[in-house]
């Protein structure tokens, strides 16, 4: 096997770390039966499943080519070496990776986290062609862990370079050890320590493996590999075709509230290996790697994910039905109060994901929303109309296997998002149209229409609250306090008050670095009353007059209706199950 791949592949990498105190890999790239008489290569400009341009390129450097090869750079990141005859060519470069992340390279003394897509160059118009990898790891060294498939000492390969670039790899002294579930090995590489019980954590993953996998019918893996960066404080992660990132906090796993969030980034993140990875809208691969991959689809793709992520952990018993609510109303409540749900559908935060998601500023809450939560709270009405309509014998569950095995299974290709739309409809006999619609609308649905056919209701706790505000966020520095937002709509955004103004002092009582004084007037004014704000503006002294108003922040709770009804009682219990 292994002479049969290194015969037909064209490409290799070698990989070694020279400087790893630095923070460098050094990579040697070798081509050949090369046909022409030059040939471009290229890195991505960005990761998939993390919507951004990155511009990876912009840590090449020392970039040589061998045999005194001319070479020019073209673009930001293509060079062009012409062969001159030459069937080969082998060219050098280092790569500097020290930003902690999961998509972006990590290297030190003591270990490296490789990202394909901000390492490895390859071929213009030969992405297709199969390519393999060998490692020379740092002599301290002694582990590798990575989805791709292991060919020889240190040596690995890819059918392409979309699987090389969806298969990151730790290099290092990673904690490692394997489990058996739904018929796949799945191997932990656990690094940086922690707290973390491997019995526990391990009986915990094969749950959630297993209620996945049932979920969608069968596992498309042999192999899948979880890699945990444990940091003094961490979290995140990024979904691949056979593998997965993930960040957390080394003492997260003694406390039981931020293990069960680990578990829920595990369930997220295995989730996408069948919803994103195969089942996904067209515009999600074949990829670009020069450009962006625009989609309105995310709101299902992170939407569903989102919605399935703690519901899986309610299903394995590692949620009470409250907790779980809870987690699903914080979904409504973080999107609700952002004055830019009136502002972004769920499908334009999806297509403007490149410019908006991963570039929040101080606006962003006023002009935007997250396709994660509004796609979870648009996917929890589409699953309770499943299950009401069709009298508890259908759910979303079974949309998802349909639809996975209609559009990866049988035709091999993306979705629209109009053909996601109908086959829901034909898989459960029902219209869903209002809910697809309203993913590219700016107004909301009525959420307890839905809430209330299985029994349950969604109210806001601080509807009858008597707290009043300015609408602002502030942040304490060296004794000056700094504004750094303001609420769309507000008092604040009404009277003039801006980001990065001074607060000094209201109604000509200075403000003191507790809050004693601004407390004060938040809970002693009556509504409608004008506050007189003094403030310093780039070292411009001003006075506002700001009305103080009731406080619009709103905190929702999803509970039973005091009234359920046999029928509602029985859908209810399909549901959280």
């Amino acid at each position: 096997m292994i002479e049969k791949i290194n015969c037909t592949s064209k490409i290799h990498f070698d990989v070694s770390f020279s400087e790893p105190q630095a923070h460098y890999a050094d990579i040697k790239m070798s081509i050949t039966e090369i046909q022409a008489d030059f040939i471009d290569v290229k890195m991505p400009v960005w990761s998939p499943g993390s919507y951004l341009v990155r511009e990876y390129s912009k840590q090449i450097e020392r970039f040589t080519v061998e045999d005194q090869m001319e070479f020019e750079k073209i673009s930001k990141n293509t060079w062009r070496i012409y062969n001159h005859n030459k069937s080969s060519i082998t060219l050098n470069y280092h790569v500097y990776g020290f930003e902690t992340s999961v998509r972006t390279n990590f290297i030190n003394a003591d270990h490296a986290f490789i990202v394909p897509t901000a390492t490895f160059l390859h071929i213009a118009g030969r992405i297709a062609e199969p390519v393999t990898v060998r490692f020379f790891p740092h002599k301290l060294w002694e582990n590798i862990s990575t989805g791709l498939e292991k060919i020889g000492q240190n040596m690995f390969y890819a059918s392409d370079f979309d699987i090389l670039y969806d298969s990151p790899i730790e290099i290092g002294n990673q904690d490692i050890w394997t489990i058996q579930a739904s018929n796949v090995v799945h191997e932990f590489a656990m690094v940086g320590g922690g707290t973390y019980n491997k019995e526990r954590l391990t009986a915990d993953v094969k749950k959630i493996v297993e209620e996945e996998t049932r979920i969608w019918g069968s596992n498309p893996n042999k192999r899948y590999v979880f890699i945990t960066h444990n940091y003094q404080s961490g979290g995140g992660g990024l979904e691949h075709l056979n593998s997965t990132v993930l960040g957390a906090s080394r003492t997260a796993y003694s406390n039981e509230n931020s293990y069960k969030t680990y578990l829920s980034l595990i369930a997220h993140e295995y989730f996408h290996l069948w919803h994103v990875k195969r089942l996904r809208p067209k515009a999600l691969g074949p990829f670009n790697y020069d450009q962006e991959n625009y989609t309105t689809g995310l709101w299902i793709m992170e939407g569903f994910t989102s919605y399935y992520d703690n519901l899986i952990l309610k299903r394995c018993d590692f949620f009470s039905e409250q907790e779980y609510l809870n987690l699903l109303a914080n979904d409504f409540t973080t999107v609700l109060n952002r004055p830019g749900h009136l502002i972004q559908s769920a499908a334009e935060a999806s297509f403007d994901s490149w410019v908006k998601y991963y570039r929040q500023d101080e606006n962003s809450p006023n002009s935007s929303i997250s396709y994660y939560n509004k796609g979870a709270m648009l996917t929890v009405l589409l699953d309770l109309k499943i299950i009401a309509s069709s009298n508890g014998t259908k759910k979303l569950d079974d949309v998802l296997k349909a639809a996975y095995n209609h559009f990866y299974m049988q035709l091999n290709r993306g979705f629209e998002e109009l053909e996601f739309q109908q086959l829901v409809e034909e898989v459960t006999g029902i219209t869903v149209k209002e809910i697809f619609e309203a993913a590219h609308e700016h107004s909301e649905l009525p959420y307890n229409h839905y809430f209330n056919l299985v029994g349950y209701e969604i109210i806001d706790i601080n509807a009858d609250s008597k707290n009043l505000g300015i609408g602002i966020s502030y942040q304490k520095n060296d004794g000056i306090q700094t504004v750094t937002a303001v609420e769309r709509g507000s008092s604040a955004w009404d009277g003039g008050l801006n980001v990065r103004d001074e607060l000094i002092a209201i109604n000509g009582i200075r403000l003191d670095m507790k809050d004693k004084e601004y407390d004060y007037f938040m809970q002693h004014s009556t509504a409608g009353e004008l506050l007189d704000v003094l403030i310093a503006r780039d070292g411009i002294i001003k006075n506002l007059k700001i009305e103080i108003r009731p406080n619009s922040k709103k905190l929702f709770r999803i509970q039973p209706l005091k009234e359920q009804s046999e029928e509602q009682k029985k859908l209810a219990q399909f549901w959280l199950s």
